[in-house]
């Protein structure tokens, strides 16, 4: 299968000179490349495509390679492919062809319009002006979706044989909650699927810096953490993974997707949460670890 990849690659791995701390940050929706054939079987234009990424956290967390953590992050944005859901997590509306049994293709996420391969972008706007072959679906899954996974499980099974543990910091940004006058709506939402997912005192860690820095904090409500989340996190295995989804309005004009002065802020905030992160002790998280056991 041809990719619509050629030049640039789908998605990079920014390591550091040397791994200081068992965290992995990965930024699977900041992706901005998007190649002419997908825009051309669109019918939103440039600007209105780009309302469905986690635009700039890529930008926001890409001090952590030079204060010694790996950095994973995708340059296909995701209304071409998420790679936060399930690898076969299909619309079969969508598609020319009858799907194969075996996907799975009546959950909560592909009735919201937002698949493997999402139907819409922000706000309900339908992607595309026809229905696609199947095998738009494969050459994405198989040359893009299979590779980053396989990358960012080889990131976390480093990370886990070199410090006998491995924390996964997965990045996103959120459409604005706190509407209006609504000042008790979140800011910034932890996921850990409602406490299975990592040990209490990492996401305890996490919310003390973003609430330490005036934000409001929730945690698993509305977003308990996605595919990357529950897959990965393992905590009985060593294995934690922690979602952060932070307000873009902290950031950004949503509208225009143009960064404004608090850009430096939410830059300055992420490096705060990095240098916590790198001094975690990562042995007593082993330790309370197997205290569970």
């Amino acid at each position: 299968m041809q990719s619509d990849y050629h030049d640039r690659p789908a998605f990079e791995t920014i390591r550091p000179r040397r791994q200081v701390a068992p965290i992995v940050i990965n930024s699977p929706h900041s992706g901005r490349d998007y190649p002419d054939r997908f825009l051309k079987l669109s019918r939103l234009n440039e600007t209105a495509i780009r309302h469905s990424e986690d635009a700039y956290v890529d930008e926001i967390f890409a001090r952590a390679p030079h204060m010694g953590l790996p950095l994973l992050r995708a340059h296909f944005p995701r209304a071409y492919l998420d790679v936060n859901r399930e690898p076969y997590e299909l619309d079969p509306r969508m598609f020319r062809e009858p799907l194969p049994e075996h996907f799975n293709t009546a959950s909560p996420r592909i009735a919201a319009g937002l698949g493997t391969i999402a139907r819409i972008v922000s706000e309900n706007r339908p992607i595309y002006r026809e229905p696609l072959m199947l095998e738009d679906a494969m050459m994405r899954i198989e040359g893009i979706y299979k590779p980053y996974h396989k990358t960012l499980q080889t990131l976390l099974s480093e990370t886990l044989g070199k410090f006998g543990v491995a924390i996964l910091i997965d990045c996103h940004s959120m459409p604005r909650l706190n509407r209006g006058n609504d000042r008790s709506a979140p800011d910034v939402v932890l996921g850990d699927r409602f406490g299975t997912t990592c040990a209490p005192v990492l996401i305890e860690t996490v919310e003390a810096v973003f609430a330490g820095a005036g934000l409001n904090v929730a945690r698993n409500r509305p977003y308990a953490g996605g595919h990357a989340t529950r897959a990965y996190g393992r905590p009985q295995y060593g294995i934690h993974a922690l979602q952060i989804e932070f307000s873009r309005h902290l950031y950004m004009h949503e509208l225009t997707l143009q960064k404004h002065q608090g850009f430096g802020l939410m830059q300055h905030l992420a490096e705060t949460l990095i240098s916590t992160l790198v001094r975690f002790d990562a042995v007593s998280l082993a330790r309370t670890q197997h205290a569970a056991e």
